[in-house]
């Protein structure tokens, strides 16, 4: 509860008196997400990750809708997958930043069979197009991986303020380089039920990125069961392409206000082949520490969500299997926390 009322605290008091927007077409949705180890109790591998994220309202068309620059519109056009006839079309721009340790953050010296000390600070723009059945997503993320991150800042003030254990070891981070990631992701509803006045749908993902920072292809299904499940594409983690917050149909509870409440629980599960993994297999154009990846990472996670009028607000939590040879013998656990507005 004292992380739910952190992010209470973050948002200004007005937005707590934002209006149910009651079209569909006409919403925006803000998130904010924040992902950490604590939550299993560590504090070693994908130890932190923090993401701000604004989804547009319908655009109906990316020309027509005058928000583009008229000099990306030919590009626009050209983009595979998001410019079908007929469906809402919307653009997401974020703003993250993920850190990772070794687990032995207390030593000052380099650990070689454990993952590198790095940061990845991003901004993202996307592309979706969708409509109740299917959401087609395109991503665009550069950011800096390195010093350059403040990773190194970040993790340092919050063990400070928490008076936890201080990391020493961040004079063996990777080192400062530009970072492009182009992500495609397609989600489907696949199961859309009501049992006895309960909600189920169940909706699969699969998809892809490539760039200097991961290179990967990945697949997996999200089930969720409860009251008014709203009516957008599952539950977000803070992972490229990921945003799905936003209601799709006025049926969601955020838009309709004759029923503005949701609680529901959810169970996912992911897969990736992972190509390449700057976090694991160190700087592309020079010399840095390095660990041997596995190829094939899982996931599985579980979770509670809820809504009530414009809010909502899930938590998830994920277990991973093992990313590189030679990790510590227990999954790497961390909580996804997710707190969202429509407007």
């Amino acid at each position: 509860m004292k992380y739910f009322f952190l992010l209470i605290l973050l948002f200004p008091t007005s937005l707590f008196g934002a209006e149910c927007p009651n079209d569909v077409k006409k919403s925006k949705t803000f998130s904010l997400y924040f992902e950490n180890d604590l939550f299993g109790n560590t504090d070693k591998g994908y130890t932190n990750g923090t993401k701000l994220s604004w989804v547009s309202d319908d655009l109906t068309g990316y020309a027509e809708s005058g928000r583009l620059p008229k000099w990306s519109l030919p590009y626009v056009k050209k983009i595979p997958f998001i410019n079908k006839p007929g469906l809402q079309r919307n653009i997401t721009l974020s703003l993250g930043q993920n850190m990772y340790t070794p687990e032995d953050i207390e030593c000052k010296e380099l650990i070689k069979d454990d993952r590198p000390y790095a940061g990845w600070t991003y901004v993202g723009a996307a592309f979706h197009s969708k409509n109740y059945s299917y959401l087609d997503s395109l991503e665009i993320q550069i950011g800096i991986v390195g010093p350059e991150s403040f990773a190194e800042q970040t993790q340092k003030f919050i063990h400070r303020i928490r008076n936890s254990q201080r990391p020493n070891g961040w004079d063996h981070q990777l080192k400062n380089e530009p970072g492009l990631a182009v992500i495609y992701d397609h989600k489907t509803r696949v199961l859309c039920a009501n049992h006895r006045g309960i909600d189920i749908d169940a909706i699969t993902h699969i998809g892809g990125a490539i760039g200097n920072v991961y290179t990967f292809a990945d697949t997996g299904m999200e089930v969720r069961w409860g009251l008014n499940i709203p009516s957008d594409f599952g539950t977000s983690l803070i992972r490229p392409s990921g945003d799905s917050n936003a209601p799709v149909t006025a049926r969601d509870p955020r838009i309709s206000c004759d029923k503005d409440f949701s609680l529901y629980m959810f169970t996912m599960i992911n897969g990736y082949v992972m190509l390449h993994n700057i976090f694991l297999d160190g700087n592309t154009f020079t010399d840095s520490h390095s660990v041997d990846k596995k190829y094939f990472v899982g996931e599985i996670g579980a979770g509670i969500g809820m809504v009530y009028h414009c809010y909502k607000l899930s938590y998830a939590h994920i277990l991973r299997t093992k990313e590189f040879n030679h990790q510590d013998s227990n999954a790497q656990v961390f909580g996804s926390l997710t707190f969202s507005f429509t407007y």
